[in-house]
């Protein structure tokens, strides 16, 4: 296959696994307790970093500045993750995978300071995504909002600090990403133990089917997917790697409907299209900003036009924060 076919593949892949993590996660939560679950994804997910860590033929030591920054950020992921999980169990798995995917729009939002400010197109997208959860959020009537709508829009709100976090923390310092995706397991083991330590008797006599999800979460989910993502942007452009990636919440839909059962009324299936419109709208909105090129001012300084950010991304090529957000 050629390069950038198996390349446009993996980040396709990776799209597929995180849109169908809804599911598995919904599903998980039905056998087992919310912090059982998380503990287990975080424990396999530590114990995969650690045997990838002792595969490498070239061990690289670990800084101090990684150590902390995993640390810090395995906190923030952690927070994430345990309001998202939490959602996910009291809604759908096609409302949480589209609801969540409001990060898009969120994150520029967090991540501008100052006077650059974003055009109000963009606020014209992050509109109709609003509209879209009030649909998804009400597709069989009018009616308050459930509590899991409610706590994944929430999560959105943390993910969204979660990765303006990691774009501040990371700008202009190499680290490993292996390093770092150890360090926030770990951390998230060593959180979610306590709390689920008188449950884990339960988890060890649970069948096949739950402990396959519980992997699947962990291992494809989690290790490989961050994995997989890092390794494909390297070889293509962050445009092309955002539309690619973009793609999450058709996946969670998809999975939803054809594995799960679910079916969306007539307004949440509108809700989906404006959802998928909006964010899509705001992502390229946001990115044709921040890209626009600088122009120089009276002063002979280069300036960037009104409202266009010059700050730094999720890591040396500011373009990396185009990639859809995940925690």
């Amino acid at each position: 296959m050629h390069v950038a076919r198996r390349t446009d593949a993996v980040l396709l892949l990776v799209a597929l696994v995180w849109g169908s993590s809804y599911l598995a996660a919904k599903t998980a939560t039905e056998a087992l307790p919310v912090l059982v679950v998380l503990f287990a994804r975080y424990a396999i997910s530590a114990l995969a970093c650690g045997a990838l860590l002792a595969s490498r033929r070239r061990r690289r030591r670990w800084a101090r500045a990684e150590v902390r920054v995993g640390s810090l950020l395995g906190v923030t992921q952690a927070a994430v993750l345990v309001v998202e999980t939490y959602g996910v169990a009291h809604t759908s798995a096609a409302n949480a995978g589209l609801i969540i995917s409001l990060t898009i729009v969120l994150t520029p939002l967090l991540d501008r300071t100052g006077s650059r400010r974003l055009p109000w197109t963009f606020f014209l997208a992050a509109g109709l995504c609003v509209v879209a959860v009030g649909l998804l959020a009400s597709s069989t009537g009018l009616h308050a909002p459930r509590l899991g709508d409610v706590l994944v829009l929430a999560a959105a709100v943390v993910r969204a600090g979660h990765v303006a976090l990691v774009g501040r923390l990371t700008a202009g310092r190499p680290m490993d990403p292996l390093h770092l995706t150890t360090a926030q397991t770990l951390v998230g083991s060593a959180l979610f133990l306590p709390l689920a330590v008188t449950r884990l008797p339960g988890l060890v006599h649970r069948g096949a089917a739950t402990w396959a999800e519980l992997i699947y979460l962990a291992l494809f989910c989690s290790v490989f997917a961050f994995l997989a993502q890092t390794w494909a942007v390297q070889g293509t452009s962050a445009s092309r790697a955002s539309l690619l990636l973009g793609t999450e919440p058709i996946w969670a839909v998809a999975v939803g409907i054809s594995v799960g059962g679910e079916r969306l009324t007539l307004w949440a299936a509108l809700g989906a299209v404006l959802m998928i419109a909006g964010t899509s709208w705001g992502q390229t909105v946001e990115r044709t900003h921040r890209t626009a090129p600088r122009t120089p001012s009276a002063s002979g300084a280069d300036t960037a036009p009104q409202g266009v950010d010059t700050g730094a991304g999720l890591g040396a090529d500011p373009a990396e924060h185009t990639l859809p957000a995940r925690g």
